[in-house]
């Protein structure tokens, strides 16, 4: 669990496609005892980052169905500006092809829950100079990875104070047959005991008061019906939150777009704690 040897100017500005930034990319190689296994991750520090320095804020980046631990890196090279520019460390995991971020009740190869909340947050603490306190941690991530976000903070309060969701699939029952969420936690038709306790909509009642949210999605996306939902079903609790309704569809224009935003809150939420 030892960063790799960070990446030099010439690397980061070819992977960055000549977005000019000072920021630092490591892959932490993190070996998973849930599932015998080692899961990359990408962790970038800001310009001003030492291991000696200051306990620094950390966000952790989820990435959607069919990604990776590159994702963000590759096609949203500006957090790598924003980490400069708002001083905090974005951890960006490896969630698999289709986990959902939920440890999955008939594939032991698919725990992500017990992997991010437990080994990874772990690894990182130990390889970065990174706060412990849950005011200084947030998560957040884009379609898959908003439901993990949201999924992960609500049953891990302990650990995070600020989650996120861009144009999040927060209600898993409305796409039975897609993305292998069946694979996850058998069919829908056989399984809706798991299905309803799986869905991050039916979940609301674990927040507590001091749970930060910001939930974004675009009016052409196909989760958008399901994201209007949970606002008005948060609004129905008295739960405060950020919503964010606009323009856009479920790509990568949008995502873009709307990171600009959540890292913003995150930094504000950061501060103010």
């Amino acid at each position: 669990m030892i960063p790799s040897k960070k990446l030099s100017l010439f690397c980061l500005l070819f992977l960055s496609s000549f977005w000019i930034t000072f920021s630092q990319i490591d892959t932490l190689n993190v070996y998973s005892q849930v599932m015998q296994k080692t899961i990359p991750n990408i962790v970038v520090t800001p310009e001003n980052y030492s291991l000696t320095d200051e306990k620094r804020p950390v966000l952790f980046l989820l990435h959607g169905a069919g990604g990776d631990f590159a994702d963000w890196i590759t096609k949203a090279p500006i957090i790598r500006e924003l980490s400069d520019d708002l001083d905090f460390i974005i951890v960006c995991p490896d969630g698999g092809d289709t986990s959902w971020y939920f440890d999955s009740p008939i594939d032991q190869n698919m725990q992500y829950e017990t992997y991010i909340a437990k080994e990874l947050v772990d690894a990182v603490e130990k390889n970065y100079s990174v706060s412990s306190e849950k005011n200084q941690r947030a998560i957040t991530g884009l379609s898959m990875g908003g439901h993990g976000a949201l999924y992960l903070a609500f049953k891990h309060q302990d650990l995070w104070g600020a989650a996120g969701s861009m144009s999040g699939g927060v209600d898993i029952r409305s796409f039975p047959d897609n993305w292998n969420i069946a694979k996850r936690l058998g069919p829908f038709s056989e399984n809706k005991t798991l299905w309803d306790e799986n869905a991050v909509i039916n979940m609301l009642d674990l927040i507590s008061e001091d749970l930060s949210l910001i939930i974004d999605c675009g009016y052409d996306d196909f989760f958008f019906n399901d994201n209007k939902r949970i606002h008005q079903e948060l609004l129905k609790k008295g739960v405060g939150h950020v919503y964010i309704e606009r323009p856009g569809a479920h790509n990568w224009d949008y995502w873009r777009n709307a990171i600009k935003y959540q890292l913003m809150y995150f930094k504000d939420f950061f501060g103010t704690n």
